[in-house]
């Protein structure tokens, strides 16, 4: 600051001293006193009051809030249909078969993949806010079709219909989160998106309490679910749309616009700074698929793809579907083991949202992959035959709450920020599509071969493989995925994919 002062003052002096020259003129000299003393006054102010580095965090928190509307509704219509599932099958007239039970549940699987493999293009045609309200339309007309329904048919097309907004939603959630948050709470946000989706399973689980005692409960459970998405819908249009969409589309005073009700006013000009310098005139149509397959994006598609996989073959789900038996066979009621699952996924969660920013993406990402491998280790132990006993359940009960948590510590909520993050701008909406259906494809075929894995290879060796796959992750992320936290999404872009 001295040299910068000392810069001015010698500026002073060299004009005050030609000036001085000319004795006669004394009222020009007393003036070119003033302005350079002016001068030197505001420069020395501009160092004292600096720009504030950050932006207030209120200003995007309550845009962020809503979009994980969606995130909790993928959560609730996950498990809306456990409890309910005996009920529903005594109404509509199956019980017992378990191919219609087995559809009723993964039905929306289905439609989710479809809804996935298009919400890049939805989210680049119409933009991030209008696809949120496509998200939320399927999904009360699904669920008002499955709470009207008389028949298995219309059960499982109401299933199908909710599938395909469970599938838009969370890429979009993602989107959105990660284009409209600071930099320096961009990670707290992204784990929102995780902490709404266990709020949803355990309102799900809540909400299907009364079931057994009240009948006709499973109707209700689904015309509940009707509220969020409503608001979900509505809300939307108060918040404001995403200003990398904006810019995009040549929408340039809006994208300001955007950004000052996103980042307040005296960061807007920076913000649109960062859009401009790596905007290539390049037209979001005009991506292919074939471009994200093979050409210069693939590294970032790949690892993004790979990622999601990895947490998928991880076993997570598999540990989901199996919690039940284990925590039966160590006496502790289905309603209760669920609840211990919820917390534990649900803490998790929350310490990932305060580390996030903190310790950064792939630190959380490495240490979840490997605490979840250390966790079937655990689980391999109690399966192996030199454990019996009371020792074997207190581990398999331990081992598998330790597994949801550690997933949940990184695993969970990780991929889905960062992806959105590592993506460049051009084509990140059709990124998080392809990664997204993925995702979805290797869901369905963990949950459907699980059980016909267990028995034919049995617990010992199943989770073993579950555990390598959690091992072969960490050197994944150690080798392929960079930190991401505090930078620009326009710094990551520059960093993974220099311009050419």
């Amino acid at each position: 600051m001295w040299c910068r002062h000392r810069e001015a003052y010698s500026m002073y002096k060299r004009l005050s001293s030609r000036d001085y020259m000319n004795t006669t003129d004394v009222k020009t000299k007393e003036f070119i006193d003033t302005v350079d003393m002016e001068d030197n006054s505001a420069l020395l102010q501009k160092i004292a009051d600096p720009e504030p580095s950050n932006p207030s965090w209120r200003l995007s928190f309550p845009h962020v809030l809503v979009a994980t509307i969606s995130s909790f509704l993928f959560g609730y219509h996950l498990g809306v249909v456990n409890e309910p599932l005996e009920s529903i099958s005594a109404d509509l007239g199956f019980k017992g078969n378990t191919l219609a039970e087995g559809l009723v549940v993964s039905t929306c699987l289905g439609g989710a993949f479809v809804g996935s493999l298009f919400s890049g293009w939805i989210a680049d045609g119409v933009g991030r806010r209008r696809a949120f309200q496509l998200c939320a339309l399927p999904m009360i007309i699904g669920a008002v079709m499955s709470a009207t329904a008389k028949t298995l048919a219309g059960m499982l097309l109401g299933r199908l219909f909710v599938g395909t907004g469970m599938g838009l939603g969370p890429p979009v959630a993602s989107l959105y989160v990660t284009e409209v948050s600071p930099p320096f709470v961009r990670g707290t946000y992204g784990s929102f998106i995780q902490i709404a989706t266990c709020l949803g399973l355990m309102g799900a689980l809540f909400v299907g309490i009364p079931v057994k005692e009240i009948a006709g409960w499973w109707r209700v459970c689904f015309w509940l679910s009707t509220i969020p998405a409503a608001v979900l819908a509505l809300a939307m249009v108060f918040c404001a749309e995403s200003p990398h969409w904006l810019h995009k589309q040549g929408r340039t005073y809006e994208a300001e616009a955007a950004y000052e009700k996103l980042l307040g006013g005296s960061h807007v000009k920076t913000a649109m700074a960062e859009l401009t310098r790596l905007d290539s005139g390049d037209d979001t149509d005009t991506v292919s698929l074939s471009e994200l397959l093979y050409g210069r994006h693939f590294r970032v598609v790949f690892i993004g793809s790979t990622l999601f996989a990895l947490q998928q073959l991880s076993g997570i789900n598999a540990v989901f579907y199996f919690s039940s038996t284990v925590f039966k066979s160590a006496g502790v009621p289905s309603g209760l083991a669920n609840a211990f699952i919820g917390i534990a996924n649900l803490s998790g969660s929350v310490v990932a949202m305060a580390l996030m920013d903190k310790l950064g993406r792939k630190v959380l990402l490495l240490w979840s992959f490997f605490g979840m491998a250390m966790s079937m280790a655990l689980q391999v132990a109690a399966a192996s035959s030199y454990s019996s006993g009371s020792g074997s359940l207190y581990l398999s009960v331990g081992g598998m709450l330790m597994f949801v948590l550690t997933f949940a510590l990184g695993a969970g909520p990780v991929p889905g920020l960062l992806l959105p993050e590592i993506f460049p701008g051009r084509i990140r909406a059709k990124a998080m599509a392809v990664c997204m259906s993925v995702h979805w494809v290797i869901n369905f075929f963990v949950g459907l071969l699980f059980l016909q894995l267990l028995e034919q290879f049995g617990p010992r060796l199943l989770y073993s493989m579950f555990g390598t796959v959690c091992l072969i992750a960490v050197v994944f992320v150690k080798r392929n995925v960079v930190e991401t936290k505090g930078k620009s999404l326009q710094e990551i872009e520059i960093a993974l994919l220099p311009q050419e």
